[in-house]
C-alpha cells in the first residue's frame, strides 16, 4: 500500500532502525552518571549531539534534544520573548506558520502581548520586505518556516534573517520539513525539527539557540540538556535521529531530484485527468516530494477515505474532516480552494509505478465522491431570461454543499444575474471566491445575515 504522507512523518529510516536497536544495548544507563555504563551513554549522547550540530549548522553546546518539535517551538518562543522582555512584547510571525507557533502566539496575546501576522501570496510565501515592515521597536522576536507542511513552499529566510538582524530582531526558524534535505539559509538565531519528519523516530525534537541570543528557559530548572530540555533523555531515540538525519543528508541531492521529477508529474497530470482542480503552492520554490491540490464538489474526509480504500495513504488540510469544521489556516491565509484538499508527500524511495498507479485511481476516485454528493454536470448554456437574484439557503450544510448548490443553479442564471449562497460555513469564505476564481465569474462580495448567527451571504454575478 503505497504511503503518501512523509510530511506528516516519514518511515522509519533504515540506518535508523540499526542505530535504534544498537543504542538500546548500548545507551540504557544515566548519561550524566560518572559509572562505566554512565560514560558510554555520554559518549554516545555527545556524538549524536555533535553529529546534528554539523547537519544544522551550529556548534554542539548550541543546540539541545527535545521530546518533540512541537515542544522545541513552544519551549524555543517562551524562553525567546521571556528573554526580550525588556524590548517589548510583540511577535511577528507569518500567517502560515506550524499551529505549534500560532498556539504560542495565541498565548502571548491572551497574556497581553501583541502578534502580527505577515500576509502570504496565493503560493503561501511571504514578502521579505512586507516581513521587514511588521518588526518594530518592540518587536522581541520573529518567526518564520523554512518551507511550509500543507504545500511545501519554500520562505525567504535568508532575506527575512536579514531584515531582522537589521533590526535587531532575532529569527526563529522552524525547520522541521526542509532540514531533511538541507541546511537552512544563515542569520537565524533560533532553530527547531523534529527527527520523525526526516526519518527518525518519533519523540525526538531539537532546538538551536545561538550564542548570544537572549533566551530565559520558563518553568522549573532542570540540570539537563542546559536547563532546556528537562527529563531524562530518550538516548536511543536521540542516537537514531542523529543517524537518520546524516544519511538522508546523504541522499538528499539524487533523491530530492528523483521526487521532484515525479511531483513535477502530479502537478502537471492531475488537472489533465481530474476536472475542476486547483493545485497550490509554489510550482519551483517548493519542498522537492511534496504537492497538494484541491478538488471542487468534494468531501476532503470522504475522498481521503476513498483514496485509502484504493490503497494509498494522503493526508489533507482540508477543512471537511471530522477533527474540525474550519478551514485550514494555511488555504486560509492563500485564499485558494479549500474543499476537496489532498496533500501528497512522497517518502524517500517511492517508486515511479506507485505514482503512475495514484494518476489512474484518482480521476474515478474523485469522480465516485462527486456523484455521491450530488455535484453538477458543468457545460449548460445561461437562458435567455431569468429572475435577475437566486437566492440559495444552505445555511446548516457544510463543505462542500454549499458549492454544490451554487454550481447546480448556475445554469438557470442569466447573463448579468446574480446568485447569493447563504451559509455559516466557514469553508464558504474561502470556497465560493474560488469557485468563481476557477469558473471565470464575478465574486461580488459577501455580508452578514441578520438574525443568523455566524450566517454570510456570498453573491456572484454571472459574466457568461
Amino acid at each position: 500500500m503505497p504511503y503518501f504522507d512523509a510530511a506528516s512523518a516519514a518511515p522509519l529510516h533504515p540506518v535508523a532502525r540499526q542505530a535504534l536497536l544498537a543504542a538500546l544495548d548500548e545507551g540504557w544507563a544515566d548519561p550524566a552518571r560518572l559509572h562505566r555504563e554512565g560514560r558510554r551513554a555520554r559518549l554516545l549522547l555527545d556524538a549524536a549531539r555533535e553529529a546534528t550540530a554539523e547537519a544544522v549548522g551550529c556548534r554542539p553546546d548550541e543546540l539541545v534534544f527535545t521530546p518533540s518539535g512541537t515542544r522545541a517551538l513552544h519551549d524555543g518562543i517562551a524562553a525567546a520573548l521571556a528573554g526580550r522582555r525588556r524590548t517589548g512584547r510583540h511577535l511577528a510571525v507569518s500567517a502560515v506558520e506550524h499551529s505549534a507557533v500560532l498556539q504560542s502566539a495565541e498565548e502571548l496575546r491572551a497574556a497581553g502581548g501583541a502578534v502580527t501576522e505577515v500576509p502570504v501570496d496565493r503560493t503561501g510565501r511571504v514578502d521579505a520586505e512586507e516581513f521587514a515592515r511588521a518588526l518594530r521597536g518592540d518587536t522581541a522576536l520573529a518567526a518564520l518556516q523554512s518551507a511550509n507542511h500543507e504545500v511545501g513552499t519554500e520562505q525567504p529566510v535568508a532575506e527575512v534573517a536579514e531584515a531582522c538582524r537589521a533590526a535587531g530582531v532575532p529569527l526563529l526558524v522552524d525547520a522541521a520539513q526542509s532540514l531533511g534535505w538541507g541546511r537552512v539559509a544563515d542569520g537565524w538565531s533560533l532553530l527547531t525539527a523534529s527527527a520523525h519528519k526526516w526519518g527518525g523516530p518519533p519523540g525526538v525534537g531539537l532546538l538551536a539557540v545561538r550564542k548570544g541570543v537572549r533566551y530565559a528557559p520558563q518553568g522549573p530548572a532542570d540540570e539537563r540538556e542546559s536547563g532546556r530540555a528537562p527529563g531524562f533523555p530518550d538516548l536511543p531515540a536521540i542516537v537514531a535521529a542523529a543517524a537518520s538525519l546524516r544519511a538522508v543528508r546523504a541522499e538528499a541531492a539524487a533523491e530530492g531530484a528523483r521526487l521532484r521529477a515525479l511531483v513535477d508529474r502530479i502537478r502537471a497530470r492531475v488537472p489533465e485527468l481530474v476536472p475542476d482542480v486547483e493545485v497550490v503552492g509554489d510550482p519551483e520554490r517548493r519542498l522537492p516530494h511534496l504537492v497538494t491540490f484541491s478538488c471542487l464538489y468534494v468531501d476532503g474526509e470522504a475522498l481521503l477515505h476513498a483514496l485509502d480504500r484504493a490503497g494509498f495513504s494522503v493526508s489533507s488540510g482540508s477543512s471537511c474532516t471530522s477533527s474540525t469544521l474550519t478551514p485550514s489556516h494555511v488555504l486560509r491565509a492563500m485564499g485558494v480552494l479549500s474543499e476537496g484538499n489532498v496533500r501528497v508527500s512522497l517518502p524517500l524511495g517511492t517508486a515511479t509505478e506507485d505514482v503512475d498507479r495514484f494518476l489512474e485511481v484518482l480521476p474515478g476516485v474523485v469522480a465516485s465522491v462527486r456523484d455521491h454528493l450530488g455535484a453538477p454536470v458543468e457545460g449548460h448554456a445561461a437562458p435567455a431570461s431569468a429572475p435577475q437574484e437566486t437566492v440559495i439557503d444552505a445555511l446548516g450544510k457544510r463543505c462542500p454543499i454549499p458549492v454544490i448548490e451554487l454550481a447546480k443553479a448556475f445554469p438557470d442564471v442569466p447573463v448579468g444575474g446574480l446568485v447569493t449562497v447563504l451559509s455559516d460555513d466557514e469553508a464558504a469564505r474561502l470556497d465560493v471566491p474560488a469557485w468563481c476564481d476557477m469558473r471565470g465569474q464575478e465574486y461580488v462580495g459577501e455580508r452578514s445575515v441578520p438574525g443568523v448567527p455566524g450566517g454570510t451571504a456570498y453573491t456572484v454575478r454571472r459574466r457568461d
